[in-house]
């Protein structure tokens, strides 16, 4: 029999632990959380939220399963396995807010089950193609009268202060939320923003305040004391709610200037014709392999993703560095109710393992499998673009899945052209030739076809 693994990300709530077994995700449920759990769960809030499809389903299993792992366990709890984990900071505009918007959704029908949260970290959301869903069941507890709302700093670090400096600057707040894992603070937030950018109410409220009240605190136990004091009516708690629910919904992103890529699904460097020789290639190559799970890398806007689900994909996570084009990508796939996922992951420099002992949020290969790849107008960008070695560049992507298809892009294309405008070209063996060496070095090349005047080719490889 296979013995349980612990989650690596799993191990701060005394309450309860995540274990993997077989494929399969159990939860624990400890006797510290006992009388949490059992109250929660004779209000009927779970059953609702699952019915909705709002929060991850849950059920009751023999804690024998997980053996001594659950020696003293009260309950176990088995959910669906996740497609894909990914992390507040890779997630679009649009998607983080939709996350924020179902975290204060939840506390909203909570509260009138007699429930709280405990916490408001945007960890305890996960995404299911374009449509999160909140995944941490032992976050849930009796609500005290007159409590305060102790996840407000929380849900403002890590959901509404990063969407502000994307609001009101036009900065996106990928990188920094990266790098600091628990989000962007008040302190942080008003730092940088200009005082005409102070004045609206949720910039005034919720930075400007918090972040003077924060200094305070840190700065005075009579401030900490008062703070601990305070107290809301039910009431007043849930209207404080409903407003930043209304203040988040009200967000949207701030124009940047038009990156290069941005537009590139509209304005290709290749025709119509030529176009529709690559979606023919990618969907046979799609039919054929039937992945479960593929990943679209320098996914754009999602076009190619899209014919990869129309042809038999059971679904698909892309990545791409243009957070626009992946803002683009997520409003469609949440309008046609596409399972697709895009993310904003720089193929250069994806998320790495980070966090406690660098095991607390995995890097992008330590999460999940791909069944299948699409590498389709990238691997220049790496090899020219990013000065990748064109042999390192192969190999990496071919590592990714076992299936997939890749676009060689010739030096005498417009895109590549333009790429060595203003650079020397020091890249000797970016050719064909040495592509399909490196290429049939990692795998056997199932089939090539030339789809441009220029030499764009396809290349779909099987790792036999």
């Amino acid at each position: 029999m296979s013995e349980a693994c612990l989650d690596t990300g799993s191990f701060r709530d005394p309450s309860g632990r995540i274990y993997h077994l077989s494929d399969r995700i159990y939860r624990t449920v400890m006797p510290s959380a006992r009388n949490h759990f059992e109250f929660v769960r004779s209000t009927g809030l779970i059953e609702k939220l699952v019915s909705q499809d709002l929060l991850i389903d849950e059920t009751r299993v023999d804690t024998r399963i997980l053996g001594s792992a659950a020696a003293t366990a009260c309950y176990l709890l088995e959910h669906p396995k996740l497609p894909f984990v990914s992390y507040p900071y890779e997630w679009s505009f649009s998607a983080l807010k939709a996350a924020a918007l179902l975290q204060l959704d939840i506390q909203i029908e909570s509260l009138d089950h007699g429930v709280a949260l405990s916490d408001a970290t945007a960890y305890n959301i996960q995404f299911q193609g374009p449509r999160p869903i909140f995944i941490d069941h032992l976050s849930f507890r009796p609500y005290e009268e007159g409590e305060y709302w102790s996840g407000h700093s929380q849900f403002c670090d890590q959901f509404l202060n990063p969407l502000l400096l994307q609001s009101l600057l036009g900065t996106p707040y990928h990188a920094w939320y990266r790098g600091s894992l628990e989000g962007i603070t008040a302190e942080e937030l008003n730092d940088v923003l200009p005082w005409y950018r102070k004045l609206s109410w949720n910039a005034f409220t919720n930075v400007t305040m918090q972040a003077r009240l924060q200094s305070k605190t840190r700065s005075s136990n009579q401030h900490l004391e008062r703070a601990v004091r305070t107290t809301l009516p039910r009431t007043a708690f849930k209207a404080m709610i409903e407003s930043m629910r209304n203040g988040v919904a009200s967000l949207e992103p701030r124009s940047l200037r038009k990156t290069d890529w941005q537009d590139y699904a509209d304005n290709k460097s290749y025709d119509s014709a030529e176009n529709a020789a690559k979606k023919k290639f990618v969907g046979e190559f799609v039919t054929t392999v039937s992945p479960g799970m593929l990943w679209d890398v320098g996914c754009n806007t999602g076009e190619f993703a899209v014919v990869a689900l129309e042809n038999g994909a059971g679904q698909v996570v892309g990545f791409d560095f243009d957070h626009r084009a992946v803002e683009r990508a997520y409003i469609d796939a949440r309008e046609r109710g596409l399972n697709f996922l895009p993310l904003v992951i720089d193929a250069v420099n994806p998320s790495p393992a980070q966090g406690w002992a660098q095991v607390e949020r995995g890097g992008l290969k330590e999460r999940n499998e791909a069944d299948a790849v699409l590498g389709l107008a990238l691997i220049h960008h790496l090899a020219i673009g990013k000065n990748i070695p064109l042999y390192d560049a192969v190999t990496w992507l071919t590592g990714l899945a076992p299936n997939g298809v890749i676009e060689f892009v010739q030096k005498s294309d417009p895109i590549v052209r333009q790429l060595l405008r203003l650079r020397h070209d020091i890249f000797d063996d970016y050719n064909q030739q040495a592509f399909e060496t490196y290429l049939a070095e990692s795998a056997r090349i199932v089939k090539s076809e030339v789809i441009s005047t220029e030499g764009r080719t396809l290349y779909w490889y099987a790792r036999d």
